[in-house]
């Protein structure tokens, strides 16, 4: 086991790791920009070290000062949480010429799932279902052309190195693709510098269900059950709940083993996800795989008793997996609660906040850096507490956010703890009947 873990990260996930590595006896040492110095993870890690200033290509982002202050501490791993670096190969390969275990997939592992269109070649050929498209990459315009005749439009294309919701656009006739290939190439070129592009089937009223996959060393691998993540805005998730309520047993199995595939014929080592569009009826196809720790974790560990962090770490010490598939007992949702103004197109709401009072009582649990005087940076994702509820049934789970909502108190800065009050009150919502297109439809 390591003796000592650098988190390469910040805010909630990076205390989020600091505290699962208390709990383990391993001591730990926070990364911070100027931005952060007065951020929790640096107050409660066993050391910290500024690694540059507020800007992330200077901090976050900056390989070099990372691996000097792994060095400096004696740090054996790091553990990067999700974004910034996570998923970035060359930094997992820098890690390990410096004798430093990168807490997360090769880089091999990270080149063969980042390039979408190999990593769907690569789920193909593994026998797991996927959408029908372009056999790679397009050469050119009239290969997108002749490429979305044959399958049928709509067709989405995507930028190959594409994430966060960029680089995409569905198109409906050659028209809009014509448009939709110059603006989505310079978009990923500008965004990622690759505007590689690929096609895709556009899979109507879609929900979006992930798996939680874990695999050892041995390549021996598990699910943990499913994510629901439809509800989205502009591709980024906003609530996540397990399980889903469009799910069958049958579902399940069949999406559970797919994922199993999956993890197995890449040899993939250590916690990752493996995403999934369902449609209409119920057939499921593979998306994207992350191979990292996800945001939405946290309901996976609260209705199978899991700590996902915990696993991860030993997983990257040699440790095998139990081997065994869990399945939810409980039902889990999650609100993301970003520093943003919902009522102006959630505009971002950057500053100090004047007044904080976390929600608590029997299932309700907050994951956050914030509190009372924090002045929270304009430079980094808005996303601030991750407000999870468990309870018996998805009905239940429902009221119990509801009243953890109403007892959340942030001021000083706009959030959108208002959005997600009016979304447990919306009928379809509680209904269960959503797709990621639920609030393009619904006035929430």
């Amino acid at each position: 086991m390591f003796n000592k873990i650098l988190i390469a990260n910040r805010g909630e996930i990076a205390l989020r790791v600091i505290r699962t590595c208390r709990e383990m006896g391993i001591s730990t040492v926070a990364v911070y920009s100027t931005a952060d110095r007065d951020s929790l993870h640096v107050r409660f890690a066993d050391e910290a070290v500024c690694i540059g200033p507020a800007s992330s290509a200077q901090s976050y982002l900056n390989i070099p000062n990372i691996i000097a202050a792994a060095e400096i501490t004696n740090a054996d791993a790091i553990h990067p949480g999700y974004g910034f670096l996570s998923e970035n190969a060359n930094f997992s390969r820098i890690c390990a010429e410096n004798d430093i275990k990168f807490i997360g997939a090769s880089p091999e592992m990270i080149d063969a799932m980042g390039d979408k269109a190999s990593a769907k070649a690569t789920m193909k050929d593994a026998g797991v279902p996927t959408i029908p498209g372009s056999a790679g990459i397009l050469a050119d315009f009239d290969d997108a052309k002749a490429c979305a005749h044959e399958i049928g439009y709509p067709i989405m294309l995507k930028a190959t190195a594409g994430g966060g919701g960029k680089g995409m656009q569905v198109c409906h006739n050659d028209e809009e693709l014509a448009e939709g290939w110059e603006s989505t190439r310079r978009e990923a070129g500008a965004a990622f510098g690759n505007d590689g592009m690929y096609m895709e089937k556009f899979v109507v009223e879609p929900r979006h269900i992930e798996i939680q996959i874990a695999s050892d060393q041995r390549g021996k691998a598990c699910h943990l059950s499913e994510r629901d993540c439809s509800i989205q805005r502009r591709h980024q998730k906003l609530v996540e709940e397990t399980p889903s309520p469009y799910m069958t047993d049958k579902l399940r199995e069949d999406m559970g083993e797919a994922a199993i595939k999956a993890a197995e014929a890449v040899k993939y080592e250590g916690v990752g996800t493996v995403e999934f569009l369902v449609d209409a009826d119920r057939n499921f196809y593979f998306m994207e795989m992350n191979t990292r720790i996800q945001v939405e974790h946290t309901i996976t560990e609260e209705v199978i008793d899991y700590d996902l962090i915990k696993e991860q770490i030993k997983l990257a010490a040699g440790e095998k997996i139990t081997g065994r598939n869990h399945y939810p007992k409980l039902h889990s949702i999650q609100c993301r609660i970003n520093a943003e103004d919902p009522d102006r197109n959630f505009a971002p709401s950057p500053g100090r906040i004047t007044d904080y009072h976390a929600p608590g009582g029997h299932g309700v649990r907050v994951d956050t850096h914030a509190y009372a005087g924090y002045m929270i940076p304009p430079h980094y994702d808005s996303m601030i507490s991750k407000l999870i509820v468990v309870a018996q049934t998805r009905e239940e789970a429902i009221t119990k956010m509801q009243r953890a909502l109403d007892e959340y108190i942030i001021e000083g800065v706009k959030t959108t703890i208002p959005f997600h009050q009016r979304l447990m009150r919306n009928q379809r919502f509680r209904d269960g009947d959503f797709t990621t297109k639920f609030l393009e439809e619904e006035n929430v």
